[in-house]
């Protein structure tokens, strides 16, 4: 039996990776109970959330079973299909992001038709159905190369291509065509980096916006955050920020919305990705921030006040742990703790608690101080360390 008080909802969090598990530890702090629904036994998230259920998110009555008795239901990713949340909806329940919202972050289509109504600066795109449509789109933006993505379903790099010729397109409509989307074509941004802007936002519209910070991709996976972005005009980052909260306001977003964002070369910001989810680029606040992503999320969709997402220093920098093929480690991150801590007693480590594979997210570290490239070799190097890779520390 609970002894959590009465009055206090559960939580009903639809995926078991990572961001499910990260939510958990900020559940467990403000004493919210939370009710997991799991893609398998002993996945990141169900480690640690006792009331568990596994099952498909695809099945609505599935979704019916995990919800039931919940208040609210929110999400470790944007794949549960949005006609079973309009049904949920429809049962009574809370969805934080709606489907109204969320379909945004679904459908990259729907997505910058949306945003280019609101006059939220985008790449230049277009829908295309076959190679010709390619052609004559990448002769209106200049010509090749473009990038192609399925609307629906793609991310950390999957379902993304840069061709250049229409003939390149084989690939994508084939993809499309296997699994039912549409191919959404933009021009290839020439950006001098990438930046996130990321806002939490309750029912009552109560909005609180973290600094905007630079990412860092490999290979289409996020690999390194530094907040704040460093030499970033001022009046850029209130832009960025102001598009973000413009979005989530417009587009009704409850809880976290990380709008991924281009610099370009000539001094604008171009809208890339939206994510109605805590996100990657946030990880730093779980340390850096006076009130984390992951709090602050569930504080947005119980509509309880925000908290502060102001820098506890001036410098934070997460790194990735992605799975290396060096196995010096042989899979057991456990064994790079004491070295990674000794070294550095002011380290903070995230481990999800999931199997080594190369390239996977497993985990990540963050640094912070008041020294830019300090921190960073401090963050980078315990990635390493842990990855069985310290080639790559200095860079």
């Amino acid at each position: 039996m609970s002894s959590h008080g009465s009055s206090t909802p559960t939580v009903a969090i639809i995926g078991g990776g990572q961001l499910a598990r990260m939510m958990a530890q900020s559940a467990v702090a403000l004493g919210v109970p939370l009710r997991l629904l799991a893609e398998a036994d002993g996945v990141s998230a169900a480690q640690v959330v006792p009331d568990t259920l596994v099952g498909d998110y695809r099945d609505l009555d599935t979704l019916r079973k995990v919800t039931d008795g919940c208040a609210v239901v929110t999400f470790d990713h944007e794949h549960v299909p949005t006609e079973h949340l309009h049904a949920l909806a429809d049962d009574g329940h809370a969805c934080r992001p709606g489907p109204e919202a969320l379909v945004h972050a679904q459908d990259k289509a729907v997505m910058r038709e949306r945003l280019t109504a609101l006059d939220v600066p985008c790449p230049r795109h277009a829908v295309v159905e076959d190679a010709e449509a390619v052609e004559r789109f990448a002769a209106s933006v200049g010509g090749f190369p473009v990038v192609l993505k399925t609307t629906r379903g793609g991310y950390d790099g999957k379902g993304v291509w840069v061709v250049g010729s229409a003939e390149e397109s084989a690939d994508a409509f084939a993809t499309a065509e296997a699994t039912g989307v549409r191919i959404l074509a933009e021009e290839k941004v020439d950006f001098r980096r990438e930046l996130s802007a990321l806002v939490a936002r309750s029912p009552s519209g109560q909005v609180a916006a973290y600094p905007v910070v630079e990412s860092v991709q490999r290979d289409g996976i996020c690999w390194e955050v530094v907040a704040p972005a460093p030499d970033l005009a001022a009046g850029l980052a209130v832009e960025a920020q102001q598009i973000a909260m413009k979005v989530a306001g417009e587009l009704g977003v409850t809880g976290i919305l990380a709008v991924e964002l281009f610099e370009t070369q000539d001094g604008r910001v171009l809208v890339n990705e939206l994510a109605m989810r805590p996100h990657n680029t946030g990880h730093w606040s779980m340390d850096g921030a006076v009130t984390g992503q992951f709090e602050n999320h569930l504080r947005a969709v119980l509509d309880l006040p925000l908290g502060s997402p102001d820098a506890r220093a001036p410098w934070t920098v997460m790194v990735n742990i992605l799975g290396g093929d060096d196995a010096r480690l042989a899979g057991d991150l456990y064994a790079g703790y004491p070295h990674a801590l000794a070294r550095d007693p002011r380290l903070k480590v995230h481990l999800y608690g999931k199997s080594v594979k190369p390239g996977r997210k497993v985990g990540h570290v963050t640094a912070y101080g008041d020294d830019l490239e300090e921190v960073r070799e401090r963050a980078l190097h315990a990635a390493a360390w842990f990855r069985g890779d310290l080639g790559e520390e200095s860079e």
